[in-house]
């Protein structure tokens, strides 16, 4: 996760405003519910990590296909990667990486990662009051990558 502090070019040079951030960023962090633990259990590696949807039995994957297709049908024809995840070897490439309790209200995130596919769901901050969520084809990426740049940056 990247930390509130270090999502911009550097951080703050008048003390009190770093100071500020920073404290905003660790309420944060702390309000999320997660550990050491849960930030190794769902940090993003080339090779998927979670339960693979082959070990998945046929109602779970009828509901990781819904909520695929809630991500991909509003992804304008001919940038899915895979448009048509009824394949069931399209569909066992996919991973569900979960972080946070199960129960309703409460912060969690999760990612669904395969070949040139990555969503992630992040509802975390304001007592899971506000959510985020991503797609991206990391094959054939339309943007920068925020992440990879900060992980090489902060983290080799």
């Amino acid at each position: 996760m990247i930390q509130l502090r270090d999502i911009w070019r550097g951080h703050f040079t008048e003390p009190g405003l770093d100071e500020m951030v920073t404290r905003l960023g660790d309420g944060a962090e702390r309000a999320s519910g997660y550990d050491a633990a849960d930030h190794r259990r769902v940090a993003l590696t080339s090779v998927p990590k979670g339960l693979p949807a082959s070990e998945l039995d046929q109602a779970q994957r009828a509901t990781l296909r819904t909520l695929l297709a809630t991500y991909l049908g509003r992804v304008p024809d001919g940038l899915s990667p895979q448009p048509d995840y009824q394949d069931d070897a399209a569909l066992d490439t996919v991973h569900l990486a979960w972080a946070g309790p199960v129960e309703p209200g409460r912060p969690h995130y999760y990612r669904l990662q395969g070949p040139r596919l990555l969503i992630e769901y992040d509802n975390t901050q304001r007592q899971a009051n506000h959510a985020h969520s991503v797609w991206r084809d990391p094959a054939a990426d339309f943007g920068f990558d925020v992440l990879g740049a900060h992980l090489t940056a902060h983290h080799l």
